[in-house]
């Protein structure tokens, strides 16, 4: 009985870092894989650094061609926000 009793605040530890850490953070992640999966040519993104484009290429090694103002810029689709 006292075993259990001293294994109780762990248990709740961990129940409360699963659901507002550790669940949240895996669900953004599935998100974001979504995300990248479903880009096509011309949509239009915005790179987690701010910058904002039109997709002119995709490519099957991970990147894509993001035509800016500045001109065409090569990102990887992992760096792609919105």
């Amino acid at each position: 009985m006292g075993d259990l009793q001293s294994l109780l605040p762990f248990v709740l530890m961990f129940v409360v870092v699963y659901f507002f850490m550790l669940r949240p953070q895996m669900k953004r992640q599935k998100k974001e894989k979504l995300f990248a999966s479903e880009l096509k040519k011309g949509d239009r993104v915005i790179t987690k650094s701010g910058m904002h484009g039109k997709i002119l290429d995709l490519n099957d090694d991970g990147t894509c061609i993001i035509e800016t103002g500045a001109g065409k810029v090569k990102f990887e689709r992992s760096a792609l926000s919105k």
